[in-house]
């Protein structure tokens, strides 16, 4: 692999087509090795262009792999599927041999589900993808996992051309109606808005330590919204057109890395959370294990709790299912 992100490299620091003796001289290989790489590299989805001047830089690397490993500034490996039940399943069997630092992606699931056990639509067009760490970190801090891999889907999709934002604890949504149907209606789901993407984060560890953590990552990228549940969009709808996959995940990926590269690097989640969320200075109705809880939603707080101001004070909710509720007339 490394000669062929070095071949990668050289042709796409050129103007212009490189001979392959060329190739073959500055990177210190025989031509037959140049051939091999070239090989390789479209059989992996990279579309290197032979012409009579010599090799062509491929335009854009390819949904695969490779493609999003190519050029990814963060430190993770990347385990590719066509087609898969569950990424977050397959990232918890490479838990349990030991793995680390790996992100499982796949075009389409067939087994897949979100918070809940609810059903998640994962066909092919989207982007899947669980990201396997083993953070040294307390396992009272593991929900900022969650709302970091939330921010990371939001500044990905805002990249992107979209302008999403967060509704408590884990969902991205596109505000607005998106229609003039009762079921666009943004507050019909209870959501704020159309849902764009979900998270689902499941750990394992000893009582005060996180042994491994996955945190799985559901966005609507290129699919029809017709083929999706009511109330939900998708990146290619909100622009008109469909996304770079490859290049929306490995944004979403190195601002994840970023956002929990160390202990010192999660405190700048609640703020970044705070910033994009849709739920915040909402009245909210919470289900949790122990009641109802409504009021306003008037913060987060660590490790990722709702703060909501309600009729009998102030309370902090840490687990539930949120609904925004229209504000009264």
């Amino acid at each position: 692999m490394d000669t062929r992100r070095a071949l990668l490299d050289a042709l796409a620091a050129d103007d212009g087509p490189v001979s392959g003796p060329a190739l073959a001289e500055s990177l210190g290989v025989s031509r037959a090795a140049v051939w091999k790489a070239v090989e390789g590299l479209r059989e992996d989805g990279f579309a290197v262009e032979s012409t009579p001047e010599g090799y062509a830089a491929p335009e854009d690397p390819a949904y695969s792999g490779p493609g999003i490993a190519f050029g990814l500034d963060a430190p993770y490996s990347v385990e590719y599927r066509d087609r898969i039940a569950s990424t977050n399943e397959r990232a918890r069997e490479l838990a349990t041999e030991g793995a680390a630092d790996v992100a499982v992606v796949a075009d389409e699931q067939t087994g897949s589900r979100g918070r809940l056990d609810r059903e998640w639509v994962a066909p092919s067009g989207g982007v899947w993808l669980s990201v396997l760490t083993r953070p040294d970190v307390p396992t009272a801090r593991a929900p900022l996992f969650t709302l970091a891999a939330a921010v990371a889907t939001t500044d990905a999709a805002r990249e992107a051309g979209v302008d999403a934002r967060i509704k408590w604890p884990n969902d991205v949504l596109v505000e607005g109606d998106g229609g003039d149907s009762e079921e666009a209606d943004p507050d019909a789901t209870g959501r704020g808005g159309r849902k764009l993407a979900g998270i689902l984060t499941e750990m394992e560890g000893e009582a005060d330590r996180v042994g491994w953590l996955v945190v799985g990552v559901g966005v609507n990228a290129n699919l029809d919204p017709e083929a999706l549940p009511a109330g939900a969009t998708s990146l290619s709808a909100e622009r008109g057109e469909p996304v770079d996959r490859r290049r929306f995940a490995a944004t979403l990926l190195e601002r994840y890395a970023e956002l929990t590269a160390s202990p010192e690097a999660l405190d700048a989640v609640l703020p970044a959370w705070r910033e994009r969320a849709a739920t915040l200075g909402r009245r909210v109705r919470v289900d949790t294990a122990d009641g109802v809880v409504e009021g306003t939603a008037v913060d987060v707080a660590e490790p990722g709790a709702l703060v909501v101001d309600t009729d009998e004070g102030r309370r902090r909710v840490h687990a539930g299912d949120c609904e925004h509720l229209r504000d009264a007339a």
